[in-house]
């Protein structure tokens, strides 16, 4: 199959299609990336977080922000609040900030979101400044937005963000190890479906510090080291692969009828009754 390979929003992305992408469908991805970034990325200067970070205020509603922030209540309550999309100010305070100073620092908890942040079909607002970061799901959300820009291509295709696939048609995805690139833990089998992962090795950096945070504490999550799960579309994928990582998420992802597997810190695998993946023996050295 062809493919067309490019980064953006910070990862790599990998666009497999059964015919090469025409050019004008390639504009289209790019535009669809870009608007997206412009809406939601904390590490732009012009983007909309970042202008609702300095003081908060009022902005027209952008399109995505109803279904992304709807899932966020549910993620919020599976979890008991450790999902939270104002976990941005939690992240830069331990070094990953719009400049990536890396520098570490103590923990601070986020705030309790449902009062601060607000939305209806014409606004959304944000009643003091505070750092949006909708990381919990956001990728998968735009994998979604890419897919649909490509509605016009035949035959199969997988659009893969840094590992947050969507797939049209049949596709095996292994499950990289998280403290050894070079292994799988196990092989799923995906048809007209999405597969996301999450692991606290990526985007980690210093001493135990990596992207994965309880909102609560603003403290790095430490029982849990990878997840994956399969649903019907990225957004749903991406963020129970987030929800895995608290208590609550196993049953969110019964109610979305999410399929999924998990690895503790300690190489132990869990995984959903009915899960396409075949398991091989997780355990290693953790490093």
């Amino acid at each position: 199959m062809p493919e067309w390979s490019f980064d953006a929003i910070g990862t790599g992305w990998t666009i497999e299609s059964a015919s090469e992408l025409s050019a004008g469908q390639r504009t289209r991805v790019d535009a669809v990336i870009d608007g997206f970034d412009r809406m939601w990325s904390r590490f732009r200067a012009d983007s909309m977080v970042t202008a609702l970070a300095l003081e908060g205020g009022t902005v027209p509603v952008p399109a995505d922000a109803a279904p992304m922030l709807e899932a966020y209540r549910a993620l919020s309550a599976a979890t008991d609040g450790a999902i939270n999309p104002l976990v941005g100010e939690s992240l830069s305070a331990l070094g990953y900030d719009a400049t990536y100073s890396l520098s570490g620092g103590e923990p601070v908890p986020a705030p309790a979101w449902e009062s601060v942040l607000t939305w209806n079909a014409q606004e959304l607002a944000l009643a003091s400044a505070a750092q949006i970061d909708v990381g919990a799901l956001g990728k998968g959300r735009l994998v979604d937005l890419v897919v649909a820009a490509l509605d016009d291509v035949d035959g199969r295709l997988i659009v893969d963000a840094g590992g947050d696939m969507r797939i049209r048609g049949t596709a095996r995805a292994a499950l990289e190890h998280p403290y050894d690139a070079s292994r799988a833990i196990g092989i799923a089998q995906v048809s007209d479906r999405a597969i996301c992962a999450s692991a606290t090795n990526r985007r980690a950096w210093g001493d135990g510090l990596h992207h994965v945070l309880d909102a609560r504490t603003g403290a790095p999550v430490r029982t849990w080291a990878a997840t994956w799960a399969i649903a019907d579309d990225a957004m749903a994928a991406d963020a129970v692969a987030t929800a895995l990582f608290f208590d609550g998420g196993p049953e969110l992802a019964a109610r979305w009828g999410v399929e999924w597997v998990r690895m503790a810190t300690d190489g132990r695998a869990e995984r959903s009754p009915d899960a396409p993946v075949e398991l091989f023996s997780a355990r290693g050295p953790r490093r």
